[in-house]
């Protein structure tokens, strides 16, 4: 293990994380809302920090090996959701105890969008401002902008690299030069953001309104700078530019990039893990809108359509952008929305859940053991795209699903203890875990009435949602740490 190299590492990303306090502090000049202090000590303090990790190891640069990768992810990720909190445990406004500070952190920085803050239209800009951004960061993950800005992580980049990206198929670049496909990701995200900002202006946002929820909708995160989420601009004009870039942002950014290099939409036509997400987000938008209308909730077929559509695609891409208060809504359909989140968005996308390719593979062999029992000799192979994919990423699947049920089940149950209701802990695992963000029950509206050992369980369950379990786990296995 290279610890003299992954403490250099880990300085640099501390030092380049702090850089993220300068947006803030010019909103905060701009506004002269009187936070600038708080977000200016937070710059300082990580900024030492960082110079204080990286100066002593400045010249070890030997090459990171697959465990020192996991390591440094983990480290970072843990390292940044304290280093988040500083500024907003800092501010006046609003005052935040320790727990909710790392809370709101980590929420938005894993993309989860669940918040203890309410009284959001009276909060200072610059404290609305970082929420977003620490969502826009979180979105396509720190530590690939690290790897594409700083050649000075060298040939390991492709362990963090790794280590960071979702998915089960890890391996595949788009680039000969892992840097070169870091900043392609970061390009496409980059060009998404801008194209949304704009977007969300032209139908009648703000430019400050537009900038913040274009950085949380193209980060698949749902923070909003008021408590009424998207429902405080009652436009459905604004709600459809907030579906489509929420679709987008939850496909494989592969295929963005093949678009976009090959001038075409082919790859978009020929992907099955598309078709499928896109198939699954469509049936639950019709039933949604029907079962709204049937049910009298909204009294015009329009509005049924446009508020089915919006909640299903936000919350089934675990965005977590919310029009009106769905946990509230009638029969089945609360519970079906959640569900959806565990599918989720792509692999290779900003999208949370266990990614609808993880669920397609598990369809297909379970498929495969029905056809085994009818012809117990008949050899059948698993294919996506209508290549067989080797067995190890199938065996990888269902580890990731035992895993992650395994780790839901204790979850829910350490909520349990501590009092919550069955129905509130249920859902809030099941969004925190899925980096959703709204749940139901006690969850539902916010976090900030819950207990302080259930925020710590599920800052734990967003981190396992964000980093995909296995690398999370891997570095709490004693063979992790074995030579």
């Amino acid at each position: 293990m290279q610890f003299l190299t992954i403490q250099r590492i880990l300085g640099i990303l501390l030092g380049l994380f702090s850089l993220s306090m300068l947006p803030p502090i010019a909103v905060s000049l701009y506004y002269q809302d009187g936070s600038t202090q708080a977000f200016l000590t937070a710059f300082l303090l990580l900024l030492i920090t960082g110079i204080l990790f990286w100066l002593p190891v400045r010249h070890h640069r030997k090459e990171l090996k697959v465990r020192d990768g996991f390591l440094v992810v983990v480290m970072f990720w843990v390292t940044l959701g304290l280093s988040g909190a500083v500024p907003f445990f800092l501010t006046k406004v609003p005052e935040m105890s320790f727990t909710d500070a790392v809370f709101e952190s980590i929420s938005g920085l894993t993309t989860t969008g669940a918040t203890v803050l309410t009284g959001l239209d009276y909060l200072p800009k610059a404290v609305l401002f970082y929420r977003q951004f620490l969502q826009w960061l979180g979105g396509m993950g720190i530590v690939v902008l690290a790897v594409a800005i700083l050649p000075l992580l060298g040939i390991g980049g492709m362990q963090l690299y790794r280590a960071e990206t979702p998915g089960p198929m890890k391996d595949a670049k788009l680039t000969p030069r892992i840097t070169e496909t870091a900043k392609a990701l970061w390009y496409i995200y980059l060009s998404l953001t801008v194209s949304c900002a704009v977007a969300y202006h032209l139908v009648g946002m703000d430019w400050f309104d537009a900038i913040g929820h274009s950085f949380a909708t193209v980060a698949i995160g749902g923070f909003s700078t008021y408590d009424a989420s998207m429902g405080y601009f009652d436009s459905a004009a604004i709600e459809m530019v907030a579906v489509l870039f929420m679709l987008l942002a939850g496909m494989n950014f592969s295929l963005h990039f093949l678009a976009w290099r090959h001038r075409s939409i082919k790859h978009y036509l020929g992907d099955s893990e598309l078709k499928a997400y896109l198939l699954v987000l469509t049936a639950i938008s019709i039933v949604s809108a029907l079962y709204l209308y049937f049910t009298n909730t909204f009294d015009d077929v329009w509005t049924a359509i446009h508020q089915g559509v919006f909640q299903a695609v936000s919350i089934g891409t675990t965005t977590g952008f919310t029009t009106t208060d769905y946990y509230l809504w009638p029969g089945f359909l609360p519970v079906l929305l959640l569900m959806a989140s565990y599918i989720g968005g792509c692999a290779g996308s900003v999208g949370g859940g266990m990614k609808v390719i993880r669920v397609m593979l598990l369809l297909k062999q379970g498929y495969r053991e029905v056809l085994r029992l009818i012809h117990p000799n008949a050899i059948f192979t698993i294919k996506i795209n209508n290549k067989a994919l080797p067995s190890k990423i199938v065996g990888a699947v269902w580890g990731f699903m035992a895993l992650y049920v395994f780790c839901f089940s204790i979850m829910h149950l350490l909520l349990m203890s501590t009092g919550l209701d069955v129905v509130t802990s249920f859902s809030a695992v099941t969004a925190c875990l899925n980096n959703l963000g709204p749940g139901l029950g006690d969850v539902g509206l916010h976090y900030g009435d819950i207990n302080a050992t259930s925020k710590w369980v599920l800052c734990m369950a967003m981190l396992l949602g964000r980093l995909e379990i296995f690398t999370l786990l891997v570095v709490l296995t004693p063979a992790f740490w074995k030579r």
